[in-house]
């Protein structure tokens, strides 16, 4: 159940992904000018585990200003993205209008979506740094599922919540967060991802941390079929300061070492 301390906390992170809305569109990080161009944010990681979406309805939870969701669009989904935060839909609807491309953008808490969006879709998706932000677990497996059609399918990947325990800001594996950790994590910080040397006032987010057999366990109560759950030693983003690019352009540990893994990546359907 997502109680008003929740929601509260919910508004606390509200205020600091308004605000970075335009400290990321303005970023190298994102490239908005490459997408608007003809490019693609998608990974080959989830694009080849989604599979062909042509013609297909995909609904995109949590998607930020809807790089990824216009980037189904472009591989010929129809797409519905939604995320809470008023300055990335809008900013969502905008790029769509600026790259020729169609789309539904819904604007509401995660937890209130089934007031605002009815139907069911083929694919439900959603990617990278999106459990961290929710105070429900069970609540948001069960609004997903309930959006994948009969026979249609839910897929995640993202970051692995093993990855979570270690120190961000240290040059070698240290432990320093639990695996286990009960309620809401507070956190005070500079800068964002996207740009290190941002200056926000919104500098406090609350977040949480959810075993990877709590992640599965929710799914299944939800109503979903496991098809396969990978886990994977590479990731798409720096999240240890001691990470190497490839030239595949994805980060892993030096000297092909694979010590813990770094993401995670779950594909399920409902039955017909």
């Amino acid at each position: 159940m997502v109680t008003n301390d929740d929601r509260q906390k919910m508004n606390v992170n509200l205020g600091y992904w308004n605000e970075v809305v335009p400290v990321h569109a303005g970023s190298k990080f994102y490239n908005m000018a490459g997408f608007v161009a003809g490019g693609n944010t998608l990974n080959t990681l989830e694009r080849g585990e989604v599979g062909d979406v042509a013609g297909k309805s995909l609904l995109h939870l949590q998607c930020h200003f809807g790089m990824d969701t216009l980037s189904w669009a472009r591989l010929g989904a129809k797409v519905t993205g939604m995320d809470y935060s008023t300055e990335a839909i809008r900013k969502a609807r905008e790029l769509a209008s600026n790259s020729g491309l169609q789309a539904n953008f819904v604007c509401c808490n995660l937890y209130d979506l089934p007031q605002h969006l009815e139907g069911q879709f083929d694919v439900v998706f959603t990617s990278y740094g999106v459990l961290g932000w929710l105070p429900d677990l069970r609540e948001w497996a069960r609004i997903a599922a309930s959006y994948v059609k009969p026979g249609g399918i839910f897929y995640i990947a993202e970051f692995h919540p093993f990855a979570y325990v270690f120190d961000d800001e240290s040059d070698h594996l240290s432990h320093r967060y639990p695996y286990f950790s009960k309620g809401a994590m507070h956190f005070e910080f500079d800068g964002t991802y996207a740009d290190h040397d941002a200056r926000l006032q919104h500098r406090e987010d609350y977040e949480w941390n959810y075993p990877l057999g709590e992640v599965v366990s929710t799914l299944i109560d939800a109503g979903l079929v496991i098809e396969f759950l990978h886990e994977h030693a590479f990731t798409v983003f720096e999240q240890l300061p001691f990470l190497v690019k490839t030239e595949d352009g994805v980060w892993c540990f030096p000297d092909g070492i694979e010590p813990i893994p770094l993401m995670f990546s779950l594909r399920a359907y409902k039955m017909k």
